[in-house]
């Protein structure tokens, strides 16, 4: 074999896996994947994926980045852990998909309009701010996510099942204003902030 072509063949072999064994949780089971398909087999949404698991685990071994780390497919994970449950290698299928899904989003390549992201990043600032869910806030943050205009029209639609969970208190509408969190949320922010730096210093050293 040439040169040349030994280098392809390493490039091949190499460069999207290991960024992904370095950037993705669990990353490193991916290699483990044997193409069964019981994955794909076993999830609620199977038919709804753009790219099956266990495709999504030869595209990365095939280098395909970004045919990855564009796919709607890790958005479409709801964490049944079916897939887990039933992988005869046991890989921590769901780990990953959520891993792929919070990589391609700080690299900014995931799909923008995916409904899917648009909740887990409402979810995610909504639940860091204090530490607990405001779920008055999230659901107002939910309704109008694809513009005020659908907001208003969404919330009419629901204002119903609002007033009804008002009455039986199974909201507070006073939460609009505060609402619940634990009781250090300095410390939860410093740990999310630390977290954060170790995750840029990996990348950082991927990439050196």
């Amino acid at each position: 074999m040439s040169n040349l072509n030994q280098t392809m063949v390493e490039k091949y072999r190499n460069d999207f896996l290991n960024e992904v064994r370095a950037n993705v949780e669990e990353g490193d089971w991916v290699n483990m994947c044997m193409q069964c398909g019981v994955c794909a087999g076993s999830c609620p949404l199977g038919p709804y994926w753009e790219h099956p698991p266990q495709e999504i685990f030869m595209m990365i071994r095939a280098g395909k980045r970004e045919e990855v780390l564009t796919s709607t497919s890790m958005w479409m994970c709801t964490s049944c852990y079916n897939c887990i449950a039933r992988c005869p290698r046991e890989l921590p299928i769901t780990h990953i998909m959520h891993g792929l899904a919070h990589y391609a989003d700080r690299l900014g390549l995931a799909p923008k309009e995916q409904p899917t992201r648009k909740f887990a990043n409402k979810f995610w600032d909504n639940l860091t701010k204090k530490g607990r869910v405001n779920e008055l806030k999230l659901g107002l943050a939910l309704y109008f996510m694809n513009g005020f205009m659908e907001g208003i029209k969404v919330a009419m639609a629901n204002q119903k099942l609002g007033l009804n969970m008002i009455k039986t208190k199974r909201m507070n509408p006073m939460e609009i204003i505060g609402g619940h969190g634990v009781k250090d949320t300095s410390g939860l922010h410093a740990i999310l902030k630390k977290a954060r730096e170790i995750e840029l210093a990996k990348a950082e050293e991927f990439k050196g």
